[in-house]
């Protein structure tokens, strides 16, 4: 099964987001933290964090990048419980069985969209509002292949 973790590129997301994700946490949507929002809400860092961050599952910080690679089992189901806990202690779930289900079909639908992708291909997302809620996007970017001359250092061990 594949999901996705926080990857940077340079330092940006410390001074775009209010609550920047580490690199490496794994990664989803998170867009169910704006369902309730209004034009009203998108000002300075909130306003970047809506149109084009990841939510990290261990910080719930957020991250404009994030690269596909393969999870373990009992690594998903850990997710699921700590973002059942979040659903809870943040968003005032009934119960964490409630929270749980919700928390599956989040990790879930991350992982659907993950699974046609090779490791390593890099997403961003962006959102918008719209009459019927928000609208969120996808661009994927494929890595590259290169060629071992590339990376390689050719020379004499013997020198």
């Amino acid at each position: 099964m594949n999901l996705a973790r926080a990857i940077h590129f340079d330092e940006s997301d410390t001074r775009v987001f209010a609550s920047p994700a580490r690199t490496g946490e794994w990664c989803i949507s998170g867009g169910f933290e704006f369902s309730n929002w209004g034009e009203g809400d998108l000002e300075g860092k909130a306003r970047q964090a809506f149109a084009n961050g990841w939510l990290g599952l261990e910080t719930f910080g957020r991250v404009t990048f994030i690269a596909v690679t393969q999870i373990e089992e009992a690594e998903r189901v850990r997710l699921v419980e700590g973002l059942a806990e979040h659903f809870v202690a943040i968003y005032g779930a009934p119960s964490i069985e409630d929270a749980r289900a919700v928390a599956e079909a989040e990790i879930a639908e991350m992982a659907e969209m993950c699974a046609d992708f090779n490791p390593n291909t890099i997403l961003t997302v962006s959102r918008e509002l719209t009459d019927a809620g928000v609208r969120e996007a996808y661009r994927v970017i494929e890595p590259q292949e290169a060629e071992l001359e590339a990376f390689a250092v050719h020379g004499d061990m013997e020198e």
